[in-house]
């Protein structure tokens, strides 16, 4: 079984659909008619009413342009969601223009686009829209219309200049906090997701291949039957036929073909385990179908079974504990100086698989963290593993998942000094590694 993880799967940015950034929009629009109409005709504040209308209904237009020229489902590519939000904070800055700048409480809604962009778009494009919103904040801070108020009152409220720095300062710590915080919080979700997608494709694979061996062993029973037919069909002709005929030889080459196939199909049927092929196999057989590819890698092996622990534990022939053992098994073969050991236990409550290796241990600031996607644990031993892409924690995450699917627990942790290495210990309950071969794959 092999047990490199070949599936690396690319992280690229989720494109933003156009769907969702037009019906945000419509939310903005009526939000914005909504407060400049209430403002003028509620309160009956002074202002620039009717370009206020004209600035929201220019951006009502490209909504409406948007939907007849592209496909509403589209999903848009980073730049031109990127140009789309710098459009949303021109209009927002615009708006604010005439309604008194910093001054008007509404425009800690620069945070918004910056925030979109957080959780869709790269790093880069967040960086520049959340530098084009504090260049707007900033000019606005000096530049803008009187903030609307009731003409009547002959005390016009003026906000002092202290307090305009500080709604600046509020705004750029507001786009910075949350925009890192959403950042992250939505890197994590996807990290989350692309590692179960390859989890779910690896699980896939050794399934398929799973199905292979027992459909292996199907055809070589199905073929007995026809095989023994031409057998006994070429020893007739054989018999029949005079010794000096030119068609001799070839009817007893078609006999000796004809065994070679029986015997080639004889050696598949031998394969399965006491009678139920492919199915299901003892503990010590599945940890020798683990360990197997990683001899003769320049580490020694070692695997060690109790003796008079009562009968061996057989379980079904799982592809995921056989993919989650072979790699943690890889991992250890990777850091091990020159010996990794296998130690197997079982009682009739549990069965459990230690393996360790003499390499340089877990690092104790990620020892928490063991088992998330895209955590590397150690250094890797051999250079080559770096250009396949290893690494990236990916398949301490596979292992984890999948023999934690299987019933087993996990537990991480570094040998006593001054011994030094890994330790990595499965546990399962006997009956969950015992279950019927027909339930072991989820």
């Amino acid at each position: 079984m092999s047990t490199t993880t070949p599936i690396q799967p690319s992280r690229p940015w989720r494109n933003v659909r156009l769907d969702t950034l037009v019906r945000l929009r419509w939310v903005s629009i009526i939000g914005q008619c909504t407060a400049v109409l209430v403002v003028r005709y509620g309160l009956n504040f002074s202002f620039p009413v009717w370009a206020c209308l004209s600035v929201i209904a220019l951006s009502a237009w490209l909504n409406i342009a948007l939907r007849v020229r592209f496909r509403i489902t589209q999903r848009l590519d980073p730049e031109r969601a990127a140009w789309l939000l710098a459009f949303d904070i021109a209009e927002l800055g615009v708006l604010l223009f005439l309604t008194g700048g910093l001054q008007n409480p509404f425009a800690f809604l620069f945070v918004g686009p910056v925030l979109i962009s957080a959780t869709a778009l790269p790093p880069v494009l967040t960086l520049r829209l959340a530098g084009f919103a504090m260049l707007c904040a900033t000019l606005l801070a000096f530049i803008h219309y009187p903030l609307p108020w009731d003409p009547a009152d002959p005390d016009p409220l003026v906000l002092p200049g202290l307090y305009i720095a500080g709604m600046w300062l509020s705004i750029f710590l507001a786009m910075g906090f949350l925009g890192v915080q959403a950042w992250l919080v939505t890197e994590q979700s996807r990290q989350l997701t692309d590692a179960l997608t390859a989890t779910e494709l690896v699980m896939a694979r050794e399934q398929h291949l799973s199905q292979l061996d027992g459909l292996a062993a199907a055809a070589a029973h199905e073929l007995g039957t026809p095989l023994s037919t031409i057998s006994l069909i070429s020893r007739e002709l054989e018999r029949a036929i005079e010794s000096d005929s030119p068609h001799a030889d070839d009817i007893r080459l078609l006999r000796e073909q004809a065994a070679r196939c029986r015997d080639i199909l004889a050696k598949i049927t031998e394969l399965s385990w006491s009678g139920a092929p492919f199915d299901s196999m003892p503990l010590s057989m599945l940890i020798e179908e683990v360990v197997a590819p990683h001899r003769n890698v320049g580490v020694a092996i070692g695997i060690r079974l109790p003796s008079g622990a009562g009968a061996e534990p057989v379980g079904a022939r799982n592809p995921a504990i056989l993919y989650g053992l072979g790699n943690l098994l890889e991992n250890a073969v990777d850091f091990a100086s020159e010996r990794v050991d296998v130690f197997a236990t079982w009682s009739s409550q549990s069965v459990s698989v230690t393996i360790s290796d003499d390499g340089p241990g877990f690092s104790p600031e990620i020892m928490e963290r063991i088992g998330e996607p895209y955590v590397t644990s150690r250094h890797r031993r051999r250079k080559e593993d770096v250009a396949e892409g290893g690494g990236l924690g990916l398949g301490f995450f596979i292992a984890k998942t999948l023999l934690e699917r299987s019933g087993a627990t996990l537990s991480f942790e570094n040998r006593m000094m001054p011994d030094h290495g890994a330790v990595v210990s499965i546990q399962w309950a006997r009956s969950d590694f015992e279950q019927n071969p027909n339930m072991a794959e989820s």
